[in-house]
């Protein structure tokens, strides 16, 4: 007896078996409480940004000086995958991107100590300010956002903004949260905006005023005094605590008198001039959101994410319940407080419905073992099955997954391959029982269990051999998948276990009378209907001719169903769009646009959302970036808060009520938004949720070449391409356009005759034109100190001739207009210049829509207008798909990435897991049967999936996509273990002393019920997916494959089996 048996034999009577199933049970209750509940996977993806200052330098300065020296410094860190840099003038942003999966925090000690150590690269008489490091990781995207707003037209933003800093502190009170921001708030300041006829009549200038209000506001302790035995402190100077002490503060003294600040400035304590703007609206279905008003009102919004680790619903739930007890304390009565981002909810959600369809899927599986084999069987395989998810769900938190939906659908997808080997057992312990009808049930379980024992091992760990290749798939979906291997894997062996441990001790005792006798399986429909079919192809010689047709038939099965590729009617894409309840319109305004303009597109924009009938509202943010995304993340959108930038988030009803999916949504509102861009001049792209791996845009296009001019006049003629072909939306490029620039150059020869630094004249301009903070207001109920800010009011920063009425002092006291001192120079403003792993780029972007919807065949058409352009810059235009030009100084290059990048490498490694399974389900299957050609026969029907795969997508209209190609990996063990059973059941006949003809049928009508069994129950575990978005393609494939490829299981491998040793064998 082998292993098998031997092991269901020693648990048959062991007062252990239901201990351990109770184990079981509590660890899998255990496993569901504690495991943390996320939407999406949390994959480790760390990006930082060293931000490098360099005041006054242009753009190529800042490049050559600052931004290519940094980035060899920061490439020579471990774990770096890319290593991007903007420079523009005064300032280099290098981000650097570590390798998916990497932990963060060991990451960020690399990075700081590196920068550190290379502290002195640069001479410190240069100018360049000291690097400021920035990161951001997954635990840095918000989990919660609340939008505050008051019913008001106009104003009201310095309020909600103190509402919000004072509930700031009371949100990260609860365990869990990480960090609070306030997006959109604004500061509250003193500003003192000097008049310069004022300070000229006084004879004083802008550097006077910042010294006077600096020395004013001081105080400290000065030291003690000893009286009467006791000691008193003595407390020197005072501070300015509000806007009356700083009008009253004497700046000076002019013909005898003292010169108050209240006689050259007009001092205003109030809202800082908006540099950005954020207001909440109201949409067609506001009224899900318990939203009343309609129109546009001032918000802020404050996002809240949480600790590594922690449980996101938990999170969520304990916040909104500390702001429903601020509300009409800490928050004012009138102040709304609208939701609107709540991944705890949408993440609860999606959990609650994958565990109902999880036990959704186990009933169906139970239910088709109830009417194939009976109730009393259909319990055990139902007990078996859960017992299996329960220990799953532990050793599945045991390796830190979560509960987020692709752990989940790993399990559920699982179902049909967990179940197979309770029902081989169960199936085969019914089987023996009826040919053996007088014989005790105990001493049929260890033969019964024994018979399939050893090809039910062998086949489960095929499916394991098949799956768990795909766990070492790299890049961004690495880990975003690596839990459906993983947790398939550990499922399968558990459910081995359960299968030799628990299941026979369960069918002894819960069986019930003795079943019907069956003394010859050669009678029954099952073996009639084989040998009626099968016998055809068999007949020795005779049979050729047949086999051959077969051949040919399955054939021309492949190639039609690879042809439905070639003919576009399955599409190839990375993953389909989910169906989320929000998406993001991002506007970009041509460079030097005002922020009330770029203010006033997005009031637009918000105008027509407000009557598409799914939005409930939408949140719009001017010169400010809206809570980010895991996008978000990715693509830096923290970084825009010019004012030629603006983002509009749109939040949808829930999808349970409303026909359109979010893409469709997004893809209808395309237009109009387009058309009214296009009337501002304003570039915008929608951008949605991505179900998997984002990219920087879905398609890129990097340009290279020997000069920067040149390589941005290329990409003008590949935007032309992009712009020509169809489908292709959302185009925008780094090709900044021309804005204006007035440079002030300092005379200085003049200068030096006046006694004048020119030092001075650029800090005077400086301060009057930009402002400057120069001490800040000590208000104790104030949580962030006002800053004091001194400068020119607005109306007088409109022309440079009311800036240079302004006077410095000369070396002597004397004051000088800086009029005389500087000449007016009108030019273009430098445009930024972008790097990429230490070469010069430039990026076109754009995104597809239409019937296709890839982004694949939309580059493939650009690339075919593309490739080989004859440039006038010089040249053609090479195109290079999977790296960088090697040496882009030869020519102007183009390199494709984005979604094809993330694709090519998925697809990849994927094909590379897949051959990889194949090898180790060989290498399983010779060391089973001792032969190198029974493996390849038994593998044979692998291939054959393609034919049901490609149809059934094309049935359906859906796209192959990354989780096709994890159901068709999935389906190389699956098929392959039918094989096993079949091929070993007939060297069990074989051996019997049975011909191999009659061995070929008795095996395809004895092993025919548990593989249309499994297949089924495979298929019915996959049936609850196939309303998913992203695990369509899985479902699809499973579904299809299996039907197809177990009937041809059923007839290609006794036939081939057949056609292989007949001439050996009689």
């Amino acid at each position: 007896m082998g292993i098998s048996g031997r092991i269901a034999k020693h648990f048959l009577h062991s007062s252990m078996t239901p201990l351990l199933a109770l184990v079981a049970v509590l660890l899998g209750v255990f496993a569901v409480a504690v495991t943390p509940r996320e939407e999406e996977p949390q994959i480790n993806v760390t990006m930082a940004n060293v931000m490098i200052a360099y005041p006054g330098a242009s753009a190529k300065d800042v490049a050559q000086t600052v931004a290519t020296p940094a980035e060899q410094v920061l490439s020579q860190i471990a774990g770096v995958d890319h290593v991007y840099s903007v420079s523009q003038p005064g300032m280099a942003v290098i981000t650097v991107q570590f390798k998916v999966g990497l932990e963060h925090v060991p990451s960020l000690v690399k990075l700081y100590d590196v920068v550190h150590s290379h502290s002195d690269w640069l001479p410190p008489t240069l100018g360049v300010m000291q690097p400021i490091i920035k990161a951001k990781g997954i635990d840095d995207v918000p989990i919660l956002a609340l939008t505050l707003w008051r019913e008001q037209a106009v104003g009201g933003s310095v309020e909600l903004t103190q509402v919000a800093h004072a509930i700031e502190n009371e949100l990260k009170r609860v365990p869990g949260s990480r960090e609070v921001n306030t997006l959109g708030g604004t500061q509250r300041l003193v500003k003192v905006q000097l008049n310069a006829e004022s300070l000229n009549a006084v004879q004083l200038t802008i550097q006077d005023v910042r010294a006077a209000l600096q020395a004013a506001n001081v105080s400290q302790n000065a030291g003690m005094l000893a009286q009467d035995n006791r000691e008193v402190l003595v407390q020197t100077g005072g501070f300015l605590t509000n806007a009356q002490d700083v009008k009253q503060l004497v700046v000076g003294v002019f013909a005898g008198k003292p010169v108050f600040l209240r006689d050259i400035a007009q001092v205003l304590d109030g809202a800082d001039q908006q540099s950005s703007y954020v207001w909440l609206g109201a949409g067609a279905a506001a009224a899900d959101k318990g939203i009343t008003a309609k129109g546009e009102y001032t918000a802020v919004t404050v996002a809240i994410s949480k600790k590594p680790g922690a449980n996101a619903v938990e999170v969520a739930e304990k916040l909104l319940a500390r702001v429903e007890e601020l509300k009409g304390s800490v928050i004012p009565a009138d102040v709304q407080v609208s939701i609107t981002r709540n991944y705890g909810e949408t993440a609860n959600d999606k959990a609650m419905k994958l565990i109902k369809k999880l036990l959704f899927a186990t009933a169906a599986v139970v239910l088709l073992v109830w009417l194939t084999m009976g109730r009393r069987e259909a319990f055990v395989v139902g007990i078996a099955v859960m017992l299996t998810l329960a220990a799953t769900l532990f050793a599945s938190w045991a390796w830190g997954f979560t509960l987020n939906r692709v752990s989940l659908f790993a399990l559920i997808f699982s179902i049909g391959i967990l179940v197979d080997d309770a029902i081989v057992v169960v199936e085969n312990i019914h089987r023996r029982r009826a040919l053996a009808a007088h014989q005790p049930l105990s001493e049929i379980i260890p033969d019964a269990v024994d018979e399939v024992g050893s090809p039910t091992i062998l086949a489960t760990f095929t499916v394991i051999a098949a799956l768990l290749p795909m766990a070492f798939v790299s890049g961004l979906m690495g880990p975003y998948m690596s839990p459906i291997p993983i947790n398939a894997s550990m499922g399968m062996l558990i459910s081995l276990a359960v299968a030799f441990v628990i299941t026979p001790w369960l069918v002894l005792k819960f069986s019930g009378a003795q079943h019907a006798e069956l003394h010859d399986e050669k009678d029954t429909a099952l073996s009639k209907f084989f040998h009626k079919r099968l016998t055809p192809f068999l007949n020795g010689e005779h049979g050729k001719a047949a086999r051959r047709k077969l051949w040919l038939a399955i054939l021309a099965g492949l190639f039609i169903a690879v042809g439905l590729g070639v003919v576009k009617l399955v599409i190839l894409k990375m993953l389909p769009f989910d169906n989320k309840s929000e998406f993001q319109i991002v506007v970009d305004m041509p460079n030097g646009t005002a922020l009330e303009q770029t203010s006033a597109v997005l009031h637009d924009i918000g105008a027509y959302l407000a009557t598409v009938e799914e939005v409930t509202d939408y949140e719009a943010y001017a010169g400010s970036a809206s809570p980010i995304n895991f996008n978000g993340l990715v693509r830096q959108y923290y970084l825009r808060n010019e004012p030629t930038q603006g983002d509009v988030q749109v939040n949808l009803r829930d999808k349970h009520h409303r026909s359109r999916s979010s893409h469709q949504i997004a893809t209808a509102v395309l237009a109009p938004i387009e058309a009214i861009a296009k009337k501002w001049h304003a570039n915008i792209k929608i951008v949605e949720v991505p179900p998997g791996p984002p990219v920087m845009s879905p398609l890129v296009a990097e340009i290279y070449g020997p000069d920067y001019d040149g390589a941005r006049s290329v990409a003008n003629k590949v935007r032309e391409q992009f712009e020509k072909t169809e489908g292709i939306v959302g185009i925008d490029d780094s090709v900044t356009s021309a804005a204006p620039k007035v440079m002030l150059q300092v005379l200085q020869s003049k200068a030096a005759m006046l006694g004048v630094a020119p030092r001075d004249v650029v800090d005077v301009i400086s301060v009057a034109l930009g402002g400057q903070d120069v001490t800040s207001l000590h208000d104790e109920n104030a949580k962030y100190a006002p800053p004091l800010r001194i400068g020119l009011p607005a109306e007088k920063r409109i022309k440079i001739s009311d800036v240079l009425k302004l006077k410095v002092r000369a070396h002597d006291g004397v004051l000088v207009p800086l009029a005389e001192l500087v000449q007016v120079q009108k030019m273009d403003r430098d445009y930024p210049i972008f790097h990429k792993d230490l070469l010069p780029v430039v990026y076109v972007v754009a995104d597809m829509a239409g019937k296709l919807d890839s982004p694949l065949y939309g580059m493939f058409a650009i690339n075919a207008k593309t490739s080989d352009m004859q440039l006038s810059e010089g040249g053609a235009l090479e195109s290079y798909y999977f790296n960088q030009p090697s040496n882009p100084y030869a020519n102007y290059a183009l390199k494709w990435d984005g979604e094809w990048q993330v694709t090519f490498e998925t697809f990849r490694d994927m094909g590379i897991a897949y051959g990889v399974g194949l090898i180790l389900i060989y290498l399983l299957v010779v060391a089973q049967f001792k032969s190198y050609v029974v493996p390849l026969i038994i593998m044979a029907p692998i291939p054959l999936t393609i034919i049901g795969v490609m149809p059934g997508h094309a049935l359906f209209g859906s796209q192959f996509t990354a989780t096709s190609m994890i159901g068709m990996i999935a389906l190389a063990g699956i098929i392959v273990r039918n094989s096993i059973l079949l091929v070993d059941f007939v060297n069990l006949q074989i051996r019997d002393g049975v011909y191999l003809q009659q061995a070929v049928i008795h095996a395809a009508s004895a092993r025919a019920k548990p593989i249309i069994l499994t297949g089924l129950a495979a298929m019915l575990g996959a049936l609850f997916i196939l309303d998913d978005p992203i695990f369509n393609g899985l479902a699809l494939s499973l579904i299809f494959g299996i039907l197809v490829s177990t009937v041809l299981t059923l007839v290609v491998i006794p036939v081939l089996y057949y056609a292989t040793l007949y001439k050996k064998i009689p």
